[in-house]
């Protein structure tokens, strides 16, 4: 048999062997290159760190709070906005969207026309997608051919609100949210807090409103500047704020004081807003150092979770005006 070495009589030169030496990965022009050294996995294409690297940089480029890190919340997933009307009031709120789907065909719309503007100025992705497409990812609700990708919204630590406060050089100001369910008061204290010099928000992991599209829409983009922190047991994190130098004031109806004669305004302090039905829970309550109401001169008796926090710090910015002139 030609080429076997075992017969008798046969002889092999040297370097007549075809094909590679076993292990070497081929010889000369044949031979593999390396890849070098594996890179980090936020520089791998498609790798989970990869993508929230890309969200991080996209986020700061937003215009979020520079120098304190977020984190996104446990276990949620993108959101999804259907319908002409939600979708372009995201947009013009400036919610941080990654995606803009556009029924084929649908561009003749004026409100789609402009969501479609709005999400190029933004670099929103914008894919046109077949209607049948636009059904199944919307689950059977009515879309009006436009649907809007939100992520998560990155929560801020509740530690990183007192470095805010102590960056500012003002006292402090945090307003904590016990069991407020409405995102559109979440939204609206978001806005209040950004309005009246607040250094954050702090509101539970469960059973309360979280920040969702309509709570940034209601925002009317203040989210983007003043940091949501999520507490995974708000009256632990109250105490550490309380150990931290801060008063904690509950709002009631009942109040121990009334907002006329809340002294502890130009300290450094935390205002609790309690539920819309319930008000603050039982160790909410016992962890607070005082309760403040807010005097009604009318028939009224209690305000909306979102007015009264908006009301009280109102008050306590007026009163901080006065002490600094």
């Amino acid at each position: 048999m030609a080429g076997n070495s075992q017969r008798r009589g046969a002889m092999r030169k040297d370097g007549t062997k075809k094909g590679a030496v076993v292990g070497s990965g081929g010889q000369r022009r044949r031979a593999l290159k390396g890849k070098g050294p594996t890179p980090p996995a936020e520089m791998r294409p498609g790798h989970p760190a990869a993508r929230q690297a890309a969200r991080a940089e996209k986020a700061k480029a937003a215009g979020r709070t520079a120098g304190h890190k977020r984190r996104a919340g446990d276990g949620e997933t993108p959101e999804t906005v259907l319908g002409r009307n939600p979708v372009v009031e995201c947009l013009r709120a400036g919610v941080p969207a990654t995606a803009l789907q556009v029924a084929v065909g649908a561009t003749t719309d004026e409100r789609i026309a402009e969501a479609v503007h709005l999400a190029a100025d933004m670099g929103i992705s914008i894919m046109e997608v077949p209607r049948p497409d636009l059904d199944r990812m919307s689950g059977g609700a009515l879309h009006q051919g436009i649907a809007l990708t939100v992520p998560p919204y990155a929560y801020a630590h509740p530690d990183e609100l007192l470095e805010i406060a102590a960056d500012s050089g003002a006292p402090g100001l945090i307003v904590a949210l016990d069991g407020v369910t409405d995102p559109r008061n979440l939204g609206a204290l978001v806005r209040s807090v950004g309005a009246f010099g607040g250094h954050g928000v702090v509101i539970p992991q469960r059973r309360a409103a979280s920040m969702t599209a309509v709570a940034w829409r209601t925002s009317a983009g203040t989210a983007a500047r003043v940091p949501v922190a999520r507490a995974t047991n708000l009256t632990r994190t109250l105490r550490e704020y309380a150990s931290a130098g801060l008063m904690i004031a509950g709002l009631d109806t009942e109040g121990s004081v009334s907002l006329d004669e809340f002294e502890l305004a130009t300290d450094p302090v935390v205002i609790v807003v309690g539920s819309e039905g319930k008000g603050l829970s039982r160790l909410v309550r016992e962890t607070c150092d005082l309760t403040v109401s807010i005097p009604m001169a009318g028939p009224v008796e209690s305000l909306n979770a979102s007015v009264a926090g908006g009301v009280v710090l109102a008050e306590i910015a007026r009163q901080r005006r006065l002490r600094r002139s």
